[in-house]
């Protein structure tokens, strides 16, 4: 099974998350695509087949799969153009259809998804306080602008704005307690972030239900916080960019477009290098 490797996201000739794709003739069975997930290592891998005018997608993490990933889509989209040239590929996925319009200008290349449809529902008092409890949080910490909120964009991620980037850098919890939080609560990630300006955020996710302590760069959260933002009448005018992976030393970068109706796709983009 031949697995191609990307960062997703990158900055420039450095940084991004590393996904693996493959593309295949047919699905292998679940089974082998965890084991070789598990093999590869990364915090994705995305198999995708060839399916009526698309392609047939699904995720897996080294320990779970996932419903959406978004750095793996845009690996994928990456892979995509240089196998069949550039353009908007349709995927479907198990719960939902998106595309992904993969890019090459030069060596340099990029892709853009368009995530499923979004929704958000205010943290309960009680998730809010365990996720406190998990990284140590303090009420005071917490951007009041930015309720918690459990946001999803084709999975769900648990929300927590910070007022400080010192304390974003802090971020620290214990990944068993972590993974047992994340799956009680069927939760993809947690993505803490802080706003430096209304369109300017940075992020750190923790992915313990995925087997990963941090994500570099989390396209899924991404949108999800987009959805989240256009919600709350958030003053994004349009767009958004985040900022991950800074402080694992794997600089990341993604742009988020948000059209003004609610609930509907978030289209997320950034650069792609081959590992």
């Amino acid at each position: 099974m031949n697995v191609q490797r990307f960062a997703a996201f990158s900055d420039g000739d450095t940084g991004g998350n590393p996904a693996g794709v493959v593309l295949c003739d047919r699905l292998p069975p679940a089974e082998l695509m965890q084991q070789v997930a598990a093999e590869v290592g990364y915090s994705e891998t995305a198999f995708a087949a060839p399916s009526g005018d698309g392609w047939r997608v699904r995720y897996f993490a080294p320990q779970v799969e996932i419903p959406f990933c978004g750095h793996a889509t845009i690996a994928l989209g990456a892979a995509l153009a240089q196998e069949n040239g550039e353009g908007v590929f349709p995927l479907q996925l198990n719960d939902s259809a998106i595309t992904v319009e993969g890019r090459r200008t030069g060596p340099v290349m990029s892709a853009a998804l368009q995530s499923p449809p979004t929704r958000n529902a205010p943290a309960s008092a009680d998730r809010v306080a365990e996720a406190q409890a998990l990284f140590a949080l303090s009420a005071s910490d917490l951007d009041p602008r930015i309720p918690p909120a459990i946001a999803n964009a084709g999975a769900n991620h648990l929300i927590l704005a910070l007022r400080r980037r010192e304390r974003l850098s802090q971020m620290a919890y214990d990944l068993e307690s972590g993974r047992a939080f994340m799956a009680a609560a069927a939760l993809a990630t947690v993505s803490l972030i802080v706003a430096e300006t209304v369109q300017l955020f940075h992020a750190r996710n923790a992915f313990a239900v995925g087997g990963v302590y941090e994500d570099p760069a989390t396209g899924a959260a991404a949108a999800a916080l987009g959805g989240y933002l256009r919600d709350l009448a958030w003053p994004h005018d349009g767009a958004i960019d985040i900022i991950q992976g800074e402080d694992m030393g794997m600089r990341s970068l993604l742009h988020a477009q948000i059209p003004p109706e609610p609930g509907s796709s978030i289209r997320v983009s950034g650069t792609v290098r081959r590992l």
